[in-house]
Formats: C-alpha cells, sequence, structure tokens
C-alpha cells in the first residue's frame, strides 16, 4: 500500500477516542458530548474517504504508469526488432527502385538502387554482392545473377552496382553474349523497380584487422577492390593499401573518379595499368603503367609480399596471379578472390586427400542429360564436374549463398563442403558446395 494511502494515524485515532471518552464522562453537557462525539464521527469518516479516495487515485495512477511502461516496452521491442532487420537484412527478394544509371565507360554502367518501401538499408561488409532476380523477356522463369557492390558500405541512402555488358570472346563469336548484363545495359531505366537479396558473400575485407593489403581488379573486377578501399579510405584508419587496376586503354577505365579520390590518402597507393593505351592516352595522367598487372609488377613495386592479397577479374587473370603469388611465398590463407561465374581459381589439392575428402567411388546420373558417370573424387564439387562433362547447370556466386545452381535430387544424397548461406528446398542440393554421398541422381 502506497504512502498516505493507509488507514488513519495511532495518534489521530487515540486523539479522537481521548475527546470522546472526556465528553461523555462528564455529567454537564452531556448534550454538547453527544454533539461533539458526531462531529468526531464525522471527522473519522472525512479521515477514511480521504484515504481511500488517496488509495483509488494513485491505484489508477499506478495503472497509467503501467500503461505508458507497457506502450515505451512494446515501442523499444519494435525499434530494436527494426534494427536487427537494418543490421541482418532481408529474408527473399526486396524491391529496388533505379534511381539513377550513369555510364562510366564503354558497355559498362553503374546503377544506384534505393529501396521501394523507404524503409532503412542495412550496411554491407566491403567485397559482398547483390542477388537479382530478373524478368527478361523470352525467358520462361527468372533469370538469376550476382553483382558486387561498388561503393562505399557505409553509405546509408542506396546501393551501388557497376555492371559491364559481356559480349562473346573474340575466340569464340558463337558463343551467346550475357543475357543478364545486355539487358541491364539495354532494357534497365531509372525508374524501374528490381528484386534484390539482401548483401551476401564470403570475400569481403576484415575491417577490424590493420594487416596490410593489396587489392587486384581486372576490367569490371575492380568493383569489390574499390568498395575495399573505400571502406579503409572512410574509417579513418592508417591501414596500407596497395590497389592495382588492370583494363587496355581508356576506353575501359571505369569508375576513373572514385580512384581518383583514393589518391589524395597518403596511405592509399593506388595503380593503373593499360595493356594497350591508345596515342591519345596520357601516361601519368590517364594511367601510371604500361602492361598488365601480373607478379612481376608486385614484386618491382610492393615493398615485399607482406600482405593480404584479395583479386577479382576474368579466369586468366585470377589463375596468372594466383600461380604467381603462391611462387612467390605467400601463405594460401593469404590469398583471396572473388569466385563468380567462370572466373574461378582452384586450389590445388593432393588427389589421395580429395579422394578421401569425397568418399567411396561412386555413379553420377544427369537425369535430363541422359549421362550416367564415374564421380571423379578430385572434383571440389559437383558443379565443376558437371560442367566438366557438358551438363550446363545454372550458377552465380558459386559459394552457396545465391541459390543459383540449386537441383532436385531424385535419388542418393550429398555431402557439404561448407554450410550453405540459405539452405536449398527440400528434395534440391547446391551443387557449387556439395559433393555425391554414394550413388546420385540429379534432375539435370
Amino acid at each position: 500500500m502506497a504512502a498516505g494511502a493507509g488507514p488513519l494515524q495511532k495518534t489521530e485515532m487515540q486523539s479522537i477516542i481521548e475527546q470522546i471518552q472526556t465528553s461523555l464522562g462528564g455529567n454537564v453537557g452531556l448534550a454538547a458530548g453527544y454533539f461533539l462525539l458526531a462531529v468526531l464521527s464525522c471527522q473519522l469518516v472525512l479521515l477514511f474517504y480521504s484515504s481511500a479516495t488517496r488509495l483509488v487515485h494513485e491505484r489508477r495512477q499506478l495503472r497509467l504508469d503501467q500503461e505508458r511502461l507497457d506502450t515505451l516496452v512494446q515501442a523499444a521491442k519494435y525499434r530494436y526488432k527494426e534494427a536487427q532487420e537494418v543490421i541482418q537484412g532481408w529474408n527473399g527478394y526486396r524491391r529496388f527502385t533505379v534511381t539513377q544509371k550513369t555510364c562510366e565507360c564503354e558497355d559498362v554502367h553503374s546503377f544506384y538502387l534505393t529501396p521501394h518501401d523507404r524503409k532503412a538499408l542495412p550496411p554491407y561488409k566491403p567485397g559482398q554482392y547483390l542477388t537479382f532476380s530478373l524478368e527478361i523477356p523470352g525467358r520462361d522463369k527468372p533469370v538469376v545473377r550476382c553483382y558486387s557492390l561498388s561503393d562505399s558500405p557505409t553509405r546509408p541512402d542506396c546501393y551501388r552496382v557497376t555492371i559491364k555488358r559481356e559480349k562473346a570472346p573474340p575466340d569464340k563469336p558463337d558463343l551467346p553474349p550475357g543475357v543478364a548484363s545486355g539487358f541491364f545495359s539495354d532494357h534497365v531505366k531509372e525508374g524501374d523497380i528490381l528484386n534484390v537479396k539482401a548483401p551476401t558473400g564470403h570475400f569481403y575485407l576484415d575491417m577490424t584487422k590493420n594487416t596490410p593489403i593489396c587489392l587486384l581488379g581486372g576490367g569490371v573486377g575492380l568493383t569489390p577492390m574499390l568498395s575495399m578501399a573505400k571502406a579503409v579510405a572512410e574509417s579513418g584508419t592508417r591501414r596500407e593499401v596497395w590497389l592495382f587496376f588492370g583494363c587496355r586503354s581508356a576506353g575501359e577505365h571505369m569508375l576513373r573518379e572514385d580512384l581518383n579520390k583514393l589518391r589524395q590518402f597518403d596511405n592509399i597507393r593506388v595503380v593503373v595499368c593499360y595493356s594497350r593505351p591508345s596515342k591519345s592516352d596520357v601516361k601519368g595522367e590517364d594511367y601510371d603503367r604500361e602492361g598488365r598487372v601480373t607478379i612481376e609488377t608486385l614484386k618491382e613495386m610492393l615493398p615485399s609480399n607482406n600482405y593480404e592479397f584479395f583479386m577479382c577479374g576474368n579466369g586468366a587473370f585470377m589463375k596468372a596471379l594466383n600461380d604467381g603469388l603462391e611462387a612467390w611465398g605467400v601463405p594460401e590463407k593469404d590469398i583471396h578472390y572473388e569466385a563468380f561465374g567462370p572466373a574461378t581459381v582452384k586450389k590445388k589439392a593432393a588427389p589421395a586427400a580429395a579422394a578421401v575428402a569425397a568418399g567411396p567411388a561412386c555413379k553420377v546420373v544427369f537425369a535430363k542429360s541422359g549421362k550416367e558417370l564415374e564421380w571423379n573424387p578430385t572434383q571440389a564439387n559437383l558443379l565443376d564436374f558437371a560442367l566438366e562433362q557438358g551438363v550446363r547447370i545454372e550458377s552465380g556466386c558459386r559459394a552457396g549463398s545465391c541459390g543459383v545452381c540449386s537441383v532436385a535430387i531424385k535419388s542418393g544424397g550429398v555431402d557439404y563442403v561448407k554450410t550453405p548461406d540459405a539452405p536449398p528446398e527440400g528434395g534440391s542440393c547446391l551443387t557449387c558446395i556439395c559433393r555425391p554421398k554414394g550413388d546420385l541422381v540429379l534432375d539435370a
């Protein structure tokens, strides 16, 4: 019971009783005594009424305070939920509006994306990518593709991806050009709404470390490198950064302004290499070195090999650099690369060890393709095995994140070499990160 809301204090009661006793005990003024008794009785009632009123009021106030507290708690829970959603991203696809489309150079465009629901954007780790589900005319189902984020991870208002239209290789002109990249280049415009998954990927820069880093970008492979470099620049740390960017000439020199802004930081060195500079390209203004980004370039310019190396580019670019870094004595743990599409560097592994890891010999049947094959235990995963055998399976991230390579299992089972970021639907497997347990039949 609240203070002041309880029964009358003892001294008050004693005073009233004593007055009553005194009034009734005299022989004179008995009537006056009774009158005083009535008055004192009224006083007693008023005191009890006042106490009860205070009690009711304080109980009402306590209830109101509790209601306010409940409201505040619910609001805090809602704000916490919103904050967690911002930190963790979102499940499935979310609608984004293309608010800006910028031509960076020939066949390369940057797309600035803001959430259609106008809610907050989660930050991402520098080097991660977005997954798009594209409704492309003439396609029976959505085309899913992954593109690296190319801007600062701390930018709160929008995401940016920079996409190059993929053409058929000069030596294989019969191959089809990039379906998704061509769609972005030719058809996606400002105001369009796209379906996008939250940023993800295991290729990113750890911002809690302060080890020196060397970033190697070939062509559009510059995009995750740029995000990493900008993250270091905006962090205010003195972390040493070398950024090497390779392209043919000024006509392919993308994101030039972003690169030039990085040069103002004395802990960041930017080296632009043109492999085929034109007569109008000026060394010292347009580019820094003539030639490709090679291991010889790194040995010449870096003070040592004591760096963490990050690289992204076409397959030939990354294989040459990976082999060169290993020969230079750089530990495998310090070599990181983006693994989109065919631009995959395969780590060397002893055949015996790979065979043990892959389990016993077995058969893999690709039902739609009509192929029954002996599993090669030295293969890293089912996707690589399928592609080498001429079985076409769509893929995106090659890291168990995007889900593009999911294939239904008709019989048998698989073992995952790593835990999928998002488990596939029941009865299916992510071929980019799994191997057969035994005899296996896939719907591919």
